[in-house]
């Protein structure tokens, strides 16, 4: 059976373009054409193309691959917060849909900046913030993060005590994107119901290829997961239509064509 999917979190890296080692890594290339090739079992309504600690604040390598996938890709960039208005707006036009603030891999805080950073880029271009951090660590910072205009966060939290602050979060209508099943150290489909339950529209599944330095990769199970432990209905929710509104993609009903 085609597996019907907006993926809501992908990295490519092509080593065309630059490439900045984090903590001592740099990953393999992954591709368009390597994504596409890996994911040809899938029907494909689009994506959310991330950038990765490893490439820093260049954004040549989304606005190519962008041209490269084609409509229904949008993407997620690292900000200089020294960014223009003219370049948040230029690159809104280009498909970029939000701004990733990396606190798991050596970044910071400052709560009053993102704050401001969040309002600055929701007002020029309806952004949101997309946060990767332990969700444990968001607890102090809960009241601003669930004020903020338009909010994500990243692969489940990532544990198992930071489940209680993603959940809070939810109720106050935050994003999750329902990723990176290889990171998190505790049950996904336990986790998938009671945040599914809280919120039908907060979680958006997506496969985190090439799932770099996680303990392990996508694979195809990840989405059977998700249909087993939230049923047919609830599953289109995570793995299309949640993200489709969400990112403002427009795609067809199953049997519509």
């Amino acid at each position: 059976m085609t597996r019907r999917l907006f993926d809501a979190h992908l990295h490519i890296i092509d080593a065309r373009f630059p490439l900045v080692p984090n903590q001592g890594f740099v990953p393999e290339p992954f591709t368009c054409a390597d994504y596409l090739s890996r994911m040809a079992g899938h029907e494909l309504l689009g994506g959310v193309l991330v950038s990765g600690s490893f490439q820093g604040m260049d954004t040549t390598w989304l606005l190519d691959a962008l041209r490269i996938l084609g409509p229904g890709y949008v993407g997620v960039v690292q900000l200089s917060p020294t960014a223009s208005d003219a370049q948040i707006r230029a690159l809104a036009e280009a498909g970029v849909r939000g701004v990733r603030i990396n606190l798991r891999r050596g970044g910071t805080v400052d709560l009053a900046a993102l704050e401001a950073l969040a309002w600055r880029v929701h007002a020029l271009a309806g952004w949101h913030v997309e946060i990767y951090a332990d969700a444990a660590e968001l607890a102090p910072m809960l009241p601003v993060l669930a004020a903020l205009p338009r909010l994500s966060i990243d692969h489940l939290g990532l544990s198992k005590a930071g489940l209680p602050t993603l959940r809070s979060l939810v109720a106050q209508g935050v994003r999750v994107k329902a990723t990176g099943f290889g990171r998190v150290d505790f049950d996904v489909a336990a986790a998938l119901r009671e945040l599914h339950a809280e919120d039908p529209a907060a979680l958006m599944f997506g496969t985190d290829l090439p799932s770099t330095r996680a303990p392990r990769a996508y694979r195809d199970e990840d989405y059977d997961l998700v249909l087993d432990a939230l049923g047919v209905t609830g599953a289109a929710q995570v793995l299309w239509q949640n993200a489709c509104s969400f990112y403002r993609i427009e795609a067809e009903p199953p049997g519509s064509t």
